[in-house]
């Protein structure tokens, strides 16, 4: 049930890359002799790796405060995460997935953005931390190399289509909230036997009944669950009732926060799922802006400074008293509004940018901007009026297809991993 909404969901996990993928390549110069606790197909995962990623997500687990599985429990899951990367690597390297320099140099410049530091500052707080710079540059590569991967079974799938929609917006289900959710997976094996299915029943209603007796769910998930959020403690979030397949809407629909339910077959396994928190569908309002502007469009031709001088003059010309209107007509490169004035209607200001944003935000209706630069020129706007829309039934469209697509995305990635792992030759020797 993991979300890959989007192609760069990756950054999401960078707690996950410093606790198994940066200590992964860090061990990898640790010790020159060491053992090897799980072969890979041509690969191979050393012990000290293994040990490496067990601390990271030890010390996430205490700063988290939460319970700490048994030692064992606990390497055996990350064992696995580390296969499951290993054989994602592998299969991302065979059909031709490669990040370039350029590409690690824009997701590290992202990196640095979301937490308000420079490049060189971010570079000072990983090497702090005792990770050498090139390692992590390297794991943040790889993990890009896997979600390019996950990227690719996505877009293989069959498009939402309106009809799937509007039978979604009819559902009487659709109307409800959202919930906060987690979940554990006694997974079961592609064809899996009878005798297969009986020991993994049984193993899930033994967690259940430990989750009765007072387990902690998210140390429960970090033991025993076979999902792609294991380590997380389950957590899944915020879903509608709809992004999730029915037998599990049915069972979570009538529950409260801390509630979980018994354990629940599905082709994938036994599925145990814990609500966090519910919240109410809310009335979605939009703010929106009627305006028109003149473009001065930067190219092969006109370059910033020409373009700024032009855009000037005209401003110019505006402030003399000259027609708004006319100007746009004789000087506007933006070929949707030139004709009509520069008028641009009715529209939401996020669909042009920050800066147009910014700048309709901080005019009064019937001001005139001063001129300012976007990617695409030089502009001058001006404000002809702001409203207050109720968008909230497109908002349940948006919200419907992406549940769709995330129904979808989950059984798609799920069935992927398992599949490539079922095919893949494993022999784990985590007593090594």
């Amino acid at each position: 049930m993991r979300s890959f909404s989007h192609p760069a969901v990756w950054l999401v996990c960078l707690t996950l890359i410093l606790g198994l993928a940066s200590n992964t390549a860090q061990a990898q110069t640790t010790s020159k002799i060491d053992s090897i606790v799980a072969l890979v197909d041509d690969d191979v995962v050393l012990r000290s790796e293994l040990d490496l990623a067990i601390k990271g997500i030890v010390d996430r687990i205490r700063q988290q405060g939460g319970d700490l599985p048994p030692k064992h429990l606990l390497e055996k899951q990350v064992l696995e995460r580390l296969i499951i990367r290993r054989l994602q690597l592998q299969r991302a390297h065979q059909t031709g997935i490669r990040i370039s320099d350029a590409d690690i140099d824009q997701a590290m410049q992202m990196l640095a953005q979301q937490n308000q530091i420079t490049l060189m500052q971010l570079r000072q707080v990983i090497e702090a931390d005792g990770e050498d710079f090139v390692e992590f540059r390297q794991n943040i590569g790889e993990e890009m190399m896997t979600e390019r991967l996950r990227q690719r079974v996505i877009n293989s799938m069959d498009p939402i289509t309106e009809t799937e929609i509007d039978i979604l917006l009819a559902s009487e289900s659709f109307s409800g909230g959202e919930y906060n959710i987690s979940h554990i997976l006694i997974a079961l094996p592609d064809g899996a036997t009878p005798q297969q299915i009986g020991l993994q029943e049984s193993k899930a209603k033994d967690v259940h009944k430990q989750l009765q007796d007072g387990l902690d769910f998210a140390s429960a998930a970090i033991s025993y669950s076979g999902s792609q959020e294991a380590l997380e403690g389950g957590l899944v979030g915020w879903r509608d009732l709809n992004s999730v397949p029915a037998a599990f809407s049915d069972a979570i629909k009538n529950l409260r926060a801390s509630q979980f339910t018994v354990p629940i077959r599905s082709p994938a396994g036994f599925h145990i799922i814990m609500v966090n928190d519910y919240r109410d569908r809310s009335q979605v309002m939009s703010t929106e802006f009627h305006a028109r502007h003149i473009m001065v469009e930067t190219n092969d031709l006109i370059g910033p400074r020409q373009a700024m001088t032009q855009i000037r003059e005209i401003h110019n010309q505006l402030m003399d008293g000259q027609d708004f209107e006319t100007l746009a007509k004789e000087n506007s490169d933006d070929v949707s509004s030139a004709n009509l004035g520069g008028d641009m209607g009715w529209f939401n200001p996020q669909a042009f940018g920050e800066r147009m944003e910014q700048t309709l935000t901080a005019l009064q209706d019937g001001d005139i901007s001063e001129p300012f630069q976007t990617e695409n020129g030089w502009h001058i706007i001006e404000r002809l009026g702001m409203r207050e829309k109720d968008v909230t039934e497109d908002s349940l469209r948006n919200t419907a297809r992406t549940n769709l697509q995330q129904q979808k995305m989950d059984v798609e990635v799920e069935r992927f991993l398992q599949q490539m792992r079922d095919e893949a030759f494993v022999e784990a020797r985590p007593e090594s």
